[in-house]
């Protein structure tokens, strides 16, 4: 699982929508899926030609449950059930370009969820072997990728992080579930020269790792955070470290930490143009800097975190903000804004709320507010930013503190 943000939307996707609702034809959903890529891949940096021609071909309208499909191109996480969701298409390109994929390779997936990026990878390489641990998942996404033509996917129900030994070496290995560190037997399963991508870290705090195979040993690249999903079970219930909901915190929410020097900031996942800047920051030396000149394009960045709505009734929030020229975009949700988004222990919202907006131009100031947090939520997940607005924000010295119910 990636972002699970159902209320960030593209104002021309939805367009799009519009006029290709129930009883579309395939070219009509086509339209639809070209468009999401010229305006949520292409501009992210993804280039490679095979991937956006698989971006454009896969229907991913049919990886979702039919009062889902409305949503199914824009850039959001959606639920799949058992408290999966299947990745934006933002996601799903950059993992598959991120590992070079070539006609030849055999491509070993772990999370097969609900066969959208194994799919996707059907386009381009010769053979896809998928694991799934929930077998509902598995047995659903076997027969979706089977009524759809994509005889080169193979989906098996197990541990993935065994990976699929009968069939190794393979060629690019994409794990689209997270462990805490890389699983030993997928090291081993992966060939000489191979690439491996994966999420790494805390429960909330991940990012994405490209690990090379060289002479037996491996080569580890820090790249972007990310959030996902961990894998259900065992493998999560193990952790060394876990997240206390009961104590939940805002992560470098001084935006003064980059470890790998990627110029983002750490702790911070699905960043659109954002760019940390010193130049006048309230704290420290650094801030963060949104910017957009065209309404209705992100400009955020997201964490998440858990929470436990039993014993917190309220988040008292304390940001800084300094804007130029800040102007709503075109739909409800186009708002220089931070919001909090709350989930329940099935993944399923269960409410937001606003803790800060601003617009026009002013100097440094800093917005306190108390919101609620409902009985129910288990996690959630922090949107700030411009969001689809025009202008530019800078943002400083963000915090929260738990208040007791």
């Amino acid at each position: 699982m990636n972002r699970t943000m159902g209320t960030i939307t593209c104002a021309l996707l939805l367009t799009c929508w519009t006029c290709t609702a129930s009883g579309q034809s395939a070219d009509r959903y086509a339209s639809v899926r070209h468009n999401m890529v010229s305006e949520l891949v292409e501009p992210e940096g993804v280039t490679n030609e095979a991937v956006l021609k698989a971006m454009k071909t896969v229907p991913r309208h049919e990886f979702v449950a039919p009062n889902l499909r409305q949503r199914a191109y824009l850039d959001i996480a959606l639920p799949i059930g058992s408290q999966q969701t299947i990745s934006s298409p933002y996601i799903v390109a950059y993992m598959t370009q991120t590992i070079d994929p070539q006609p030849e390779d055999k491509v070993l997936e772990i999370g097969t969820g609900s066969g959208y990026q194994a799919a996707v990878l059907a386009e381009i390489v010769d053979r896809v072997y998928s694991v799934e641990i929930v077998s509902s998942l598995a047995k659903s996404a076997t027969k979706r990728l089977a009524e759809l033509g994509y005889d080169n996917v193979v989906v098996k129900d197990g541990d993935g992080y065994e990976g699929w030994a009968e069939h190794a070496p393979f060629d690019k290995i994409i794990v689209t579930c997270s462990p805490e560190n890389v699983p030993q037997p997928l090291v081993d399963q992966l060939r000489d020269g191979g690439l491996m991508i994966i999420p790494l870290g805390q429960r909330y705090q991940q990012a994405f790792h490209l690990l090379r195979k060289e002479n037996g040993e491996l080569k580890t690249e820090k790249l972007v955070a990310t959030l996902f999903v961990p894998m259900t079970g065992e493998s999560e219930d193990q952790r060394r470290i876990k997240p206390d909901p009961n104590s939940p915190q805002i992560v470098n929410g001084d935006f003064e930490i980059d470890r790998n020097d990627d110029k983002r900031v750490d702790g911070w996942h699905y960043q659109r143009q954002v760019e940390m800047l010193a130049d006048g920051p309230i704290s420290g030396s650094t801030c963060l800097r949104f910017e957009n000149r065209q309404g209705g394009q992100l400009s955020q960045a997201l964490q998440g975190g858990g929470i436990n709505g039993r014993s917190i009734a309220a988040l008292d929030v304390a940001i800084w903000a300094r804007t130029d020229s800040v102007v709503p975009g075109p739909d409800a949700d186009d708002q220089a804004s931070v919001v909090f988004h709350f989930y329940d222990n099935i993944r399923r919202e269960v409410g937001s709320q606003v803790a800060a907006r601003w617009r026009g131009s002013d100097n440094w100031q800093q917005t306190r507010r108390r919101i609620a947090v409902p009985v129910t939520a288990r996690e959630l997940v922090v949107r700030i930013g411009l969001n689809g607005a025009t202008g530019t924000l800078d943002l400083d010295n963000f915090q929260i503190a738990p208040v007791r119910r």
